[in-house]
């Protein structure tokens, strides 16, 4: 009985690290601006008004500037999260179906720097 508890605790302890590594790798952090999401590296994320619901369109250079927040193989969507495959066959994280970026330029929490850069990035709210 002792050793069929342990398995039965064992595998739910497994599904539940399962689920947080699938888990949407996004906190709120405090900026200027308010409230923003931000990665759990706590660099703020950004949203492209070129992209479509579901669809990245910053890819190669614009990639190098505007990282992707890459999602692993295992990412499911979860309330508002979901995970977009890009052109490349990775897969991104998205807020309400639009995909999420950090800006190479922010360099510590709280930085917004890309807010508004050529009209076309904000930044995400919670």
């Amino acid at each position: 009985m002792k050793s069929l508890r342990f398995l039965i605790a064992l595998a739910i302890a497994s599904t539940a690290a399962t689920a947080a590594l699938a888990a949407p790798p996004v906190k709120t952090v405090d900026t200027a601006k308010g409230k923003v999401l931000a990665g759990e590296n706590g660099m703020s994320l950004y949203t492209f008004k070129k992209d479509a619901m579901g669809v990245s369109n910053c890819n190669d250079d614009c990639a190098k500037a505007w990282p992707p927040l890459m999602a692993d193989g295992n990412a499911k969507p979860e309330g508002a999260y979901s995970v977009v495959d890009r052109k490349d066959g990775t897969k991104q994280w998205a807020k309400d179906g639009m995909p999420l970026y950090f800006w190479m330029k922010d360099t510590k929490t709280g930085d917004i720097t890309g807010d508004g850069f050529k009209d076309v990035w904000t930044v995400a709210k919670p």
